[in-house]
């Protein structure tokens, strides 16, 4: 089976002391019902770097061993992150520290800096997988409906469990993907 995963919120945890919502606030919006994310001005920018130093990033220990658990399996598995050119650095020293690379059979990084809905959409279609997770719910619906062949996983904290549309499932932990 062919896995993709988004990076942030499923294997490496948000800063602590930032409420959830916050960055997501500012990095994300609508324009007249478009989806629209914006890459920040420079000052937000060394902010944005600063909260990506690895103390501040801690990894998702049961997604990371769920993830080391299905690798050795029957699985191809790709990681597919939509983080900027500016955070290149920070993402390259947190796969390594969280010893990431050794899991995946490839990495794909919005380092061409598009709208990140585009990018993975872009992934999407190229890898063809058969099912995909990711955080982002308004980025999932935009992919679902041009990628009908992948089944996608929404990854959120809340417990209900709920088909969300033919090709889009809610799900609380990874090992749900397999149900």
């Amino acid at each position: 089976m062919k896995i993709g995963f988004d990076l942030d919120k499923v294997f490496i945890d948000s800063p602590p002391l930032i409420p959830p919502g916050l960055l997501e606030k500012y990095y994300k919006k609508r324009d007249n019902g478009v989806l629209l994310y914006r890459i920040p001005a420079y000052p937000e920018q060394i902010f944005r770097k600063a909260l990506h130093l690895p103390f501040l990033r801690p990894s998702i220990k049961e997604n990371v061993d769920f993830l080391k658990h299905i690798s050795k399996k029957e699985n191809k598995l790709y990681l597919i992150s939509s983080r900027y050119k500016f955070l290149e650095k920070e993402t390259n020293r947190l796969i390594k520290k969280h010893q990431l690379a050794g899991l995946f059979d490839g990495m794909y990084f919005n380092y061409n800096n598009m709208q990140p809905h585009f990018f993975k959409d872009a992934v999407l279609k190229t890898l063809r997988l058969d099912r995909y997770i990711d955080d982002d719910l308004s980025l999932l619906k935009h992919v679902a409906k041009n990628n009908p062949q992948t089944k996608f996983f929404w990854l959120n904290h809340t417990k209900e469990q709920q088909p969300l549309s033919n090709n889009i499932v809610a799900i609380t932990k990874l090992p749900e993907i397999f149900t």
